[in-house]
């Protein structure tokens, strides 16, 4: 087991909001490499219709978490909640309880590591 957290983020896009999404995501993707060295992973996904996102986001620990988490909220919130409605959010890893609280408003579901490994 490892100290990362990560979730993912399954969404739909808003309605006409498709070009604003796609600028959104380009910017934050090169804000969070530029900014954050403990960003592992940092993956959008549009389905074929391009109607639903996913985002996969991982971070070598609570605290690289609790600093994107502030970057996000302080940049980006209020744009990426006007161009997707979130529908299902999964965390998993070893999150603490700021990271569960501050991943509370978007419904996250923790699921708990059981087994495996991370390189």
């Amino acid at each position: 087991m490892s100290d990362h957290v990560y979730w993912i983020i399954e969404a739909d896009v808003v309605d006409g909001k498709l070009e604003e999404l796609k600028a959104l995501m380009q910017e934050m993707s090169e804000a969070t490499q530029a900014d954050e060295p403990g960003a592992l992973n940092y993956e959008w996904s549009l389905s074929a219709d391009e109607t639903e996102c996913h985002i996969f986001e991982r971070y070598s620990n609570c605290e690289t978490t609790m600093i994107h988490m502030g970057n996000f909220g302080s940049k980006f919130a209020k744009r990426f909640m006007s161009v997707l409605k979130p529908k299902r959010t999964t965390l998993y890893g070893n999150p603490d309880e700021k990271v569960k609280k501050a991943m509370a408003p978007l419904g996250a579901v923790l699921m708990t590591s059981a087994a495996g490994f991370s390189r």
